[in-house]
């Protein structure tokens, strides 16, 4: 391919997106600036999830620079405060059509990556996911790539975890949409595989915001232990606060659940009800590296205060890099499959370890590490890694 000098770009780019729609799409052959758009939840309950999505963003670009080659990235940012796959489907329409971006980032939520996917080839760009964690997402569409993680890869080795600890009853309870059922299954195979038994599920409506009911559940279920998924944000500061409420701890039932439940951010929130908490989660704040200690300074800057971090930050970070990897493959030019293609099997070392984007899934193969909830030295909450799990796949991808 024949790339034109700079000034020819800028007028190929003009005539482009002046002359160029394809049933409601814009499509600009040649950019000058790249311009990449993130779709996340800056306002409303989750929004903390949406500045750490800005926080990895601007980290990323603290730290490598705005420019790939000739051209400048340049960020526009849409806000989906909570799920909401119409909303969705319109700001990825917007960015695509009124802001001309060549790549899409973000998507907090499930349902939200579902109703994008099906514009991506008419719109020839690519969706890199920042967050949500259904394995089948990515079979939605060719040109999406995950940054983040799956609830296959962070449930599984939590089934390991109670199977190696003699725990051999447990009751599931997870949020009943895709990411629930993810978590679930993945936990009750593991786990029944290995012998043990799942004696009572419950699947909790998104909206759910009083968990006595099911405490009681689960302590007249007889199980030995707690398997749970919510969506991280307010939702999951609330089970855990219910959890330790209802006695449940104090009746020796344990909690099991991916690191969601235990965010960084929500700690202080919990108090010393959380210390001991075991979760298996692709990141913590605290992992000891050279590479997540340059990027907890850059991301804490960038978020302000550097207590409301939290691990869809290291998503975004990564989303970056990324998509900087596809603009450099691709020279800039606005080539969807290509720019994929450049991505798939890449490796590299994250704030949270080696990742490499498996070809096949398009998710990261990564480790997961089993930590406890602790007190550092100063007696300030963290999650500390105490086992792991390398080069763990997506075992939920549909094939």
């Amino acid at each position: 391919m024949i790339r034109l000098p700079r000034t020819s770009r800028s007028i190929a780019r003009r005539f482009a997106i002046a002359t160029i729609l394809v049933a409601g799409f814009a499509s600009p052959a040649f950019a000058d600036t790249i311009k990449v758009g993130i779709i996340g939840p800056f306002s409303g309950p989750f929004a903390n999830q949406g500045k750490n999505f800005q926080a990895g963003v601007e980290a990323w670009l603290a730290v490598n620079g705005k420019t790939v080659g000739d051209d400048e990235i340049e960020i526009v940012y849409r806000d989906l405060p909570a799920a909401d796959p119409a909303r969705s489907r319109a700001l990825a329409q917007e960015l695509v059509v009124s802001e001309s971006v060549q790549y899409l980032g973000g998507i907090y939520f499930t349902p939200d990556a579902l109703a994008v996917a099906p514009l991506l080839e008419q719109a020839n760009v690519p969706l890199v996911i920042f967050n949500a964690a259904t394995s089948a997402i990515t079979k939605q569409s060719p040109l999406i790539v995950r940054t983040s993680f799956t609830l296959w890869q962070t449930s599984g080795p939590m089934a390991t975890v109670a199977l190696e600890r003699g725990i051999k009853k447990v009751i599931t309870a997870v949020s009943d949409y895709g990411p629930g059922a993810d978590a679930e299954a993945a936990f009750t195979k593991i786990f029944t595989d290995g012998g043990g038994e799942v004696v009572d599920s419950v699947r909790m409506p998104l909206a759910t915001n009083d968990f006595s009911p099911i405490m009681q559940r689960v302590r007249s279920s007889g199980a030995e232990a707690v398997f749970a998924f919510l969506p991280s944000g307010p939702t999951t500061l609330g089970f855990a606060r219910a959890y330790a409420d209802n006695g449940l701890r104090a009746a020796n039932v344990q909690f099991l659940a991916p690191g969601d439940l235990t965010q960084e951010s929500d700690l202080p929130a919990l108090g010393d009800t959380a210390e001991g908490l075991l979760t298996t989660f692709h990141y913590a704040i605290s992992h000891d590296s050279p590479e997540n200690k340059a990027f907890v300074e850059a991301a804490g800057k960038a978020i302000g205060d550097p207590a409301l971090l939290s691990f869809p930050s290291v998503g975004a970070y990564d989303g970056m890099r990324v998509i900087a990897k596809m603009i450099e493959a691709t020279g800039g030019e606005q080539d969807a499959a290509a720019a994929v293609e450049a991505v798939k099997g890449f490796t590299f070392e994250s704030p949270r370890g080696p990742v490499t984007i498996d070809p096949e899934t398009r998710s990261p193969t990564q480790t997961i590490y089993l930590r406890e909830v602790a007190k550092d030295a100063a007696g300030k909450l963290f999650n500390k890694e105490i086992a792991s799990y390398p080069n763990t796949p997506d075992l939920g991808f549909p094939r």
